[in-house]
């Protein structure tokens, strides 16, 4: 009974928590398209520094009014007035800029997923020493200085712990501009996410090299088996220089000539396939071993077919071919593959 008490009330405090959340701070799950933060979003408090300042104006008050000071009374609520203009232009700092979700490249599991937020100033005033971070990392460390009818870009990191998907967490903007004694801030759920591929097994065992290739790295029999790329060393054939390698790293800019490197036999093409790995091996170690093979196979140049699940590829090499086959591993077994 205790128990399910106790999960009532849990139930109950994350139901008002999210509708607090919605109505109070207009918080959402997730924020498609573009964001602008009007004036209902922005809430301001003042900070340690503004509450002396309200001190100061009160001792100033008490002291003009018991002496009976004119020029104290001046001085008094002119700084009180400056105080005022201050939590205005503070507010004024954050209300109106549009927020809109930039690009997340895909990480492998275990390193920092970069995530890339814009921030718009589409009205005639500049603005300043915005401070943009995740909302679980406490207080944002991120500045930023946006000027009238530009955009800012502000790549905040989060830690990775398992493949798939990563929604960006909600952000916290926080402003003092100008004088500190007020303290502006806004939330934001950007609608955007971050691949993550499985961690690469460290120690893998060697590719499954049961296949051949010729120069271009389709197996027929009866050819030199094609074992990678190389440097090029005087006396290499001309016809087995990699040309693709070799206009991706133009020798005028520091690269160097490649050529295409072969062993003798005759075998059929190299395959990576899932279901050939050991049944009662973890999942997610099969997975990284599966990744290993990949980033090995693209870095020897050695074209390979990819079978896992319903997604089967012929053999290839090359950016494209690696993309979607890591998308596949980090993807296998999710609802959702995007």
């Amino acid at each position: 009974m205790l128990a399910a008490a106790r999960g009532l009330t849990d139930r109950l405090l994350f139901r008002l928590r999210k509708v607090t959340n919605r109505l109070l701070f207009q918080l959402r799950d997730s924020e498609p398209g573009s964001v602008v933060l009007v004036m209902r979003r922005v809430f301001i408090v003042p900070t340690k520094p503004g509450m002396a300042f309200v001190a100061l104006l009160l001792i100033m008050l008490i002291g003009s009014i018991n002496y009976t000071l004119g020029l104290g009374f001046a001085l008094t609520f002119f700084t009180g007035a400056c105080a005022v203009a201050d939590m205005v232009m503070t507010a004024r700092n954050l209300a109106l800029l549009r927020l809109s979700p930039g690009r997340a490249q895909p990480v492998f599991s275990g390193q920092e997923a970069q995530f890339e937020l814009l921030v718009h100033n589409d009205t005639p005033r500049d603005r300043y020493a915005i401070l943009l971070g995740f909302h679980h990392d406490g207080e944002p460390r991120h500045p930023v200085d946006v000027p009238a009818g530009a955009a800012a870009a502000v790549a905040l990191s989060a830690a990775t712990e398992g493949r798939g998907w990563l929604p960006a967490p909600r952000v916290r903007l926080v402003t003092r501009f100008p004088l500190g004694l007020f303290r502006a801030w806004s939330y934001w759920q950007p609608d955007l996410k971050a691949l993550v591929y499985p961690a690469p097994e460290a120690g893998a065992p060697p590719l499954p090299l049961s296949g051949a290739a010729s120069e271009d790295g389709h197996g027929q029999v009866g050819l030199d088996n094609f074992a990678g790329i190389r440097s090029y060393q005087p006396g290499d054939p001309m016809r087995h220089l990699a040309w693709r390698q070799i206009a991706r790293h133009d020798p005028a800019l520091g690269g160097q000539l490649v050529t295409k490197h072969f062993e003798g036999g005759a075998v059929a093409e190299m395959m990576l396939d899932f279901n050939e790995l050991p049944a009662n091996m973890d999942l997610e170690l099969r997975l990284s071993r599966m990744t290993r093979w990949v980033l090995e196979a693209e870095q020897r140049a050695l074209p390979y077919a990819f079978r896992i699940g319903h997604h089967s590829y012929p053999p290839a090499v090359g950016d494209a071919h690696r993309a979607a086959c890591l998308r596949a591993l980090a993807l296998y077994g999710q609802e959702a593959f995007g």
